[in-house]
């Protein structure tokens, strides 16, 4: 290392963005993603042992991935090289290798290869790391934000284990938020900054599971907040807001604001009003709410409000709650959209809900009548053959109907289910009612 390339290295520790000085330099020091390195997990096992083979890591910016391979740099004894590949080219790639072939065959070692952003090569740049991945040249850390089984090629994929980052928990990023305004090597401490636990909550929520986010408005936060009176700089909510650029949105999950927001977005799917639906559910997805719960109330009101005027809607609704499992934000909001304005505009009916509620209250509250002996499983008398039990098959009448009893004798003449005027009820009623002429 040159004398410019030291100073370089010195100003980094200092002037570097607050996510880069941060950086853990031990697998210990990683927040989240416990489902890969739990210290009883392959990744944390392979990484302490400093036996790591070939790996892709994937997952949402922010989630840990070019930490994992400065943490994998600073602990192994193998050769470390990074590139990458949005500026990379396949020069670059033969140099490496061959730097690689020389330091295995000189000193025995191995040499590590960061791929960052690994999607970025075209098949032919990464068909030529194929050889040299086989034969243990090199081993090869991939990191993309892309699904791998589509854009990283099999063959590469067939040597290397995978690893999903996923985003990290609200806890998570509430402790690196932490980390950053207390340490006074690498963080902020040395600033004596203090943070709200309004502030605090806010950020780590806004932040979306991105530590890079939450640390670059720390960041600002502090270095531009004046001490107040009592000289020291206090992180508010306001401030954290500001630098964030979201606006606070008041939404206790919680507490009452949750529940008048998912009431407010209910009633306004039942009353017909997409505008006002869609407002709501707008409401919801900027404060953070869960996309599974906003899905399953979505579903419930098909089929509460709407019902039989047009079944089609529980159909959309449940379709909505599959995807938004698979999908995930931001696109999430578009289906819960699509689903919240079927809803909102479809004809309405509570007669399902009207008749299956009537139905409970009986059978809670009157004797249980027998059913009748025509509607009863056939079965055999004592001479081993089946009696003529009196039902009439509905497919040979006309219209494949027949009058006959299916209430039990205390029951005959109930009415649970009375079909509405509007949509696909409106057709429901009148074909019962032509068929019972």
């Amino acid at each position: 290392m040159d004398i410019f390339e030291y100073m370089r290295k010195e100003t980094e520790k200092t002037e570097s963005p607050l996510a880069s000085r941060l950086r853990p330099e031990t697998v210990d020091e990683v927040v989240g993603q416990e489902h890969i390195l739990g210290k009883d997990k392959l990744l944390y096992r392979a990484i302490k042992a400093d036996k790591l083979t070939s790996v892709i890591l994937y997952g949402p910016p922010g989630t840990g991935k070019t930490t994992l391979a400065k943490v994998i740099a600073n602990t192994t004894k193998s050769e470390f090289k990074t590139i990458n590949a949005t500026s990379a080219g396949k020069k670059d790639m033969i140099d490496v290798v061959e730097e690689a072939k020389k330091t295995l065959g000189g000193y025995g070692k191995k040499t590590i290869l960061f791929i960052d952003e690994i999607h970025r090569f075209n098949k032919g740049q990464q068909d030529y790391l194929l050889p040299f991945v086989e034969d243990g040249t090199i081993i090869l850390i991939g990191a993309t934000t892309e699904n791998p089984y589509f854009e990283v090629n099999r063959a590469l994929l067939s040597r290397s284990s995978i690893f999903e980052l996923k985003p990290l928990s609200k806890d998570n990023i509430k402790t690196i938020i932490e980390r950053a305004v207390t340490d006074e090597e690498k963080g902020l401490g040395v600033y004596g900054a203090t943070i709200t636990e309004e502030a605090l909550d806010f950020l780590s929520d806004a932040a979306n599971g991105d530590a890079r986010s939450a640390l670059t408005a720390i960041e600002l936060a502090v270095l531009t907040t004046e001490p107040s009176e009592n000289g020291k700089i206090e992180i508010t909510l306001e401030v954290a807001a500001e630098c964030i650029q979201k606006r606070v949105l008041k939404y206790d999950k919680d507490g009452d604001n949750h529940y008048d927001t998912i009431s407010a977005f209910i009633k306004s799917m039942r009353g017909s009003d997409p505008d006002a639906a869609v407002y709501y559910l707008a409401r919801m997805l900027y404060a953070g709410e869960d996309i599974k719960f906003i899905a399953r109330r979505i579903v419930i009101c098909a089929s509460e409000d709407v019902g039989m005027a047009d079944p089609n809607a529980l159909v959309v609704a449940m379709a909505a709650a599959q995807a938004v499992e698979r999908i995930g934000m931001p696109e999430s909001r578009i289906i819960l959209a699509e689903a919240a304005v079927y809803v909102a505009t479809a004809p309405k009916s509570n007669a399902s809900y009207l008749a299956i509620d009537a139905a409970l209250e009986t059978v809670k509250n009157q004797m249980t009548g027998n059913i009748p002996r025509h509607l009863q499983n056939k079965h055999a008398d004592s001479t081993g053959m089946e009696r003529d039990q009196g039902y009439l098959y509905a497919h040979d009448f006309p219209n494949h109907y027949v009058d006959q009893q299916y209430l039990p004798d205390e029951l005959v003449g109930t009415k649970f289910y009375e079909p509405g005027e509007l949509g696909y009820e409106k057709s429901v009623r009148e074909y019962l009612e032509r068929i019972k002429k």
